[in-house]
């Protein structure tokens, strides 16, 4: 869930999908600025923070990286439990990574908060030629589930940094300003009755 306090929210946040689509090469582009060719797989999860400052805001991410192999799946709940925010990421060069995003969807749709922020994130916009998947099929399947699309690139950072701004402002707007202070009420009095503390 988000906590807020002032207009800073703290947000758990979550990324989902197939092994070797590049939820790691995301997160470290975004966080660290880096990118490698060759990056190890996931185990279990791993876990950065980042924070974003908006002008409505100060958003500070917690950000789940989650395994994509499948004998992590069942360790994924732990994860996206509370999240108020996943991406959802599959490979534009894998027709089975785009299915298994789909069937993260559904999980999430079944099992996560109600109020979640989901983005189907297209990824490796850089590798064009070998594309399986079509832009369209992506935009029509997240506007089919409410979902927000993007399509982004790790090595080249397409679209990396205006996906997590993209959903800080989401976060921003959906967190409700809380009044700061106390609520004084006065009551009445009882006709001339006092009361007194250890009388």
């Amino acid at each position: 869930m988000a906590r807020t306090s002032n207009k800073n929210i703290q947000a758990k946040l979550v990324l989902v999908g197939d092994v070797g689509t590049g939820k790691t090469s995301l997160v470290l582009r975004f966080v660290k600025g880096q990118f490698f060719d060759f990056q190890e797989s996931t185990i279990g999860a791993a876990f950065f923070t980042q924070v974003l400052s908006l002008n409505e805001a100060t958003i500070k991410f917690d950000i789940w990286d989650t395994a994509g192999q499948e004998r992590y799946h069942s360790l994924a709940p732990m994860y996206y439990r509370g999240a108020a925010a996943a991406v959802v990421v599959y490979d534009i060069t894998s027709s089975d990574s785009f299915e298994r995003a789909k069937k993260w969807v559904q999980e999430l749709q079944r099992q996560g908060n109600p109020n979640l922020i989901v983005f189907l994130v297209a990824n490796k916009v850089d590798m064009e030629e070998k594309r399986k998947v079509g832009n369209e099929e992506g935009e029509l399947y997240a506007k089919e589930n409410g979902l927000t699309f993007l399509e982004t690139s790790a090595k080249t950072a397409q679209n990396v940094n205006e996906l997590f701004y993209e959903i800080a402002k989401r976060l921003a707007k959906a967190a409700p300003s809380r009044p700061t202070g106390m609520k004084l009420h006065s009551r009445p009095q009882e006709s001339g009755r006092r009361f007194f503390c250890c009388s």
